[in-house]
């Protein structure tokens, strides 16, 4: 069974999905005018000021919420094990891949908020409800895709967001502490579950308050590595950028090796692409759907160009990539080459904080996913059952979860391209709808300051 699901994660995760993925980014950076790279630091701006509220603004979630809510099921033991499975098996080079695929990917979730605010409804609850089934449905007039995607993404939810990230923390303390599996299923399920059973107000209270915390913490580890290591930075970075137009793989040592794993675990990390991260952005509170697209176009670029960057220039920076150490144990051990057991704990920690964080942000991901399919009256259900599975995660052996959930992902990625690429003309228009907004707002702050003056 094992091998029979891992071929079929292969395939679907093979060269033309991830090519898929990346030419959709590349179409839509094209399309809005590189808007990415002209607009960051008025979207960083966005994203940390309060936002301008009118009585046009709708929504459940401050748009500051809604990142910290994506970034809580991004922001993930990808960053962690994965980015060191992507120097294992592509070489340092691949770091480099997962660069390129997140500026380009910057675009896409650009795209996929901007659709998910501009269709979204409120549901019989009075809460907003939003995301690609819902732009599928009545964007692009073909509802059967946006099924399909609640289907993969409701699954999805088990399996990325849930018992896959219980199961890594449960084994990290038992690893680094010798805290018995029961114990962390335990506490997983109860803290979970307190956060989840409140809804989208619950959750976005805890996230905008955890996930800057539990960010910053991982960061400054890796900081006060390069910081007191920082002769080995520049010799690194020369590394990654040599090989990621060489190839030194262990997995075969050719270019188009470094470029897939580079690329798949990049979209893995920041999700762009995927379709989930726009169902939260639904839920801000924003006038125009430009105004929080930008806001949640900058996850993606704190996900990957920030904290995967930590990752993966400490790995090449410690050298032991091919002496086979892989995912989580190769990232403890390069932190713990420079700073001891510390660096170590930095990393099992960073696991635990960033997979809780994933818990919760995906359980809001899925419970939407399933009341499309079925009614606002479900979802309760979905949410014991949710937390249920983090209990099951912590104690069983997931090797076949693992495999089914990479598939889901990937099925969950068609539709959701598919709907971007069909409604690429309307994130245009909307996109130079609040441009023009922007700038008389910038005008009416300028006339404002000057009056002051």
């Amino acid at each position: 069974m094992e091998e029979i699901i891992s071929s079929i994660s292969d395939i679907v995760w093979g060269p033309p999905m991830l090519i898929l993925i990346v030419g959709a980014g590349l179409y839509l950076t094209l399309r809005l005018g590189f808007l990415q790279f002209r607009t960051l630091p008025y979207a960083l701006k966005l994203a940390f000021s309060p936002a301008r509220q009118d009585k046009k603004s709708k929504g459940d979630i401050s748009h500051y919420q809604a990142l910290t809510t994506a970034m809580a099921a991004t922001i993930g033991t990808g960053n962690i094990v994965g980015v060191a499975t992507a120097v294992v098996l592509g070489g340092p080079g691949a770091v480099l891949w997962m660069w390129v695929t997140a500026l380009l990917g910057m675009a896409t979730k650009y795209s996929e908020a901007i659709l998910a605010v501009k269709y979204r409804q409120v549901n019989s609850k009075g809460e907003i409800s939003g995301g690609p089934m819902y732009y599928l449905e009545k964007g692009l007039k073909a509802k059967w895709l946006g099924v399909l995607f609640a289907i993969f993404g409701s699954c999805a939810a088990f399996g990325i967001g849930n018992m896959v990230q219980s199961n890594s923390v449960s084994k990290a303390l038992s690893d680094s502490f010798n805290v018995p599996t029961w114990v962390t299923g335990i506490l997983l399920t109860v803290l979970v579950g307190l956060v989840i059973l409140g809804g989208i107000k619950s959750i976005g209270r805890v996230t905008s308050f955890f996930v800057p915390i539990m960010a910053a913490f991982y960061v400054l580890g890796g900081l006060i590595i390069m910081i007191l290591n920082f002769d080995l930075v520049p010799q690194a970075v020369g590394i990654i950028f040599n090989d990621a137009f060489t190839g030194s793989a262990i997995g075969g040592g050719i270019l188009g090796t470094v470029i897939r794993y580079g690329v798949a675990r990049g979209v893995f990390s920041n999700e762009a692409g995927l379709g989930s991260a726009p169902i939260a952005a639904a839920a801000a509170k924003t006038d125009l759907p430009g105004r929080q697209a930008l806001v949640s176009m900058t996850q993606v670029f704190i996900d990957t160009i920030i904290v995967c960057s930590i990752t993966g220039i400490t790995i090449v920076m410690a050298d032991m990539y091919g002496g086979g150490l892989e995912g989580g144990e190769l990232t403890s051990a390069s932190f713990a080459a420079f700073l001891g057991d510390t660096g170590g704990y930095i990393v099992t920690i960073g696991i635990v904080l960033f997979a809780f964080s994933t818990l919760v942000g995906w359980s809001y991901y899925g419970e939407k996913c399933f009341s499309y399919l079925f009614s606002d009256k479900a979802v309760p259900y979905y949410r014991v059952v949710f937390v249920a599975a983090v209990m099951y995660g912590a104690l069983e052996e997931l090797s076949v979860v693992f495999g089914i959930s990479d598939i889901m992902n990937a099925l969950m990625a068609a539709p959701n391209i598919i709907g971007l690429v069909g409604l690429s003309g309307v994130v245009v228009y909307e996109t130079k709808r609040f441009l023009k907004v922007a700038k008389e707002e910038k005008l009416q702050d300028k006339e404002r300051k000057a009056r002051v003056g």
